[in-house]
């Protein structure tokens, strides 16, 4: 590695907490180390990312390219404190984001592995869905150090035949269904379309709910206001609010209030959530 950089995040950013979960066939984050695999102008290269007690982000990479493509990975340059302001007196996520503030979503290297990503988290148990979202990659893509694979690409994806995919252990119709996107639509292409278009354009593709294109836009194309509607975790939430069976689609009230924040919203509901950080029992009783 060849260019070192010390970054200053716009706003609260903590890589410890948004990095946690992030490891995946394309980076790991170990031991306060973020290092990916980044695919920059058509070559491979690996760049790291460390975070001082400052708050500064040191990054290591091969070139300036790979220094501004993890910046925009780790979306180091995209500061939430308006959303942090929003929510501070929220009754519902108030305590998730005065004690998680400087989380942020960790995105991924291509819209097509977002896709991907959506497909293959269509199954019920997450543990599952990330292990064969690993296992696609690391058959169809190019690995590098660090036992590395780049993030496939919308021509890797549309290449193969929905058999192989079936092979490999994707349900016939979602793969059926990625490929034909993938060799009808250059996915790259919708960062330079409004997220509206995007979600029409996208919810239009059978197998494709609200929640695969929220995943889309969110960890793809790095947008934070399309929420991620249906999520499982959001339907055991408002389970527990509403003390009976919920659908899917009645999520989307949980995130209306935020508008323009929805995407981020998801994110912090769900992490606090988890962490015993919204008052379910308290808004269910009011």
């Amino acid at each position: 590695m060849t260019v070192d950089v010390a970054v200053r995040p716009r706003g609260p950013f903590s890589l410890a907490l948004s990095a946690r979960l992030s490891s995946d066939a394309t980076r790991t984050f170990r031991d306060g180390t973020f290092t990916a695999l980044l695919g920059v102008d058509g070559r491979a290269e690996l760049a790291q990312a460390r975070q001082s007690p400052d708050g500064t982000i040191s990054i290591r990479a091969e070139s300036a390219g790979g220094v501004e493509r993890l910046r925009w990975v780790l979306a180091l340059d995209d500061d939430h404190s308006d959303f942090l302001r929003l929510v501070r007196s929220d009754p519902l996520l108030g305590p998730a984001s005065r004690a998680l503030r400087g989380l942020r979503p960790v995105r991924l290297g291509t819209v097509a592995h977002a896709l991907l990503r959506a497909y293959c988290g269509q199954l019920i148990e997450a543990k599952r869905a990330r292990r064969l979202e690993q296992r696609l990659i690391r058959t169809i893509c190019s690995h590098g150090r660090e036992q590395l694979h780049l993030a496939p690409t919308t021509n890797e994806l549309g290449a193969l035949a929905p058999t192989q995919l079936r092979a490999w252990g994707l349900h016939a119709r979602r793969a059926a269904s990625l490929v034909r996107i993938c060799r009808s639509l250059e996915l790259e292409r919708l960062h330079d379309v409004p997220t509206s278009v995007v979600a029409a354009r996208l919810g239009r593709e059978r197998g494709l709910g609200p929640w695969s294109v929220g995943v889309v836009c969110l960890e793809g194309l790095g947008r934070f206001d399309h929420g991620l509607v249906g999520d499982l975790g959001l339907v055991k939430l408002l389970r527990a609010m509403r003390g009976r069976p919920v659908e899917g689609w009645e999520t989307a009230e949980l995130l209306e209030p935020y508008g323009p924040w929805a995407g981020l919203a998801s994110l912090y509901l769900l992490a606090g959530f988890s962490r015993g950080l919204v008052q379910v029992a308290e808004r269910r009783a009011a």
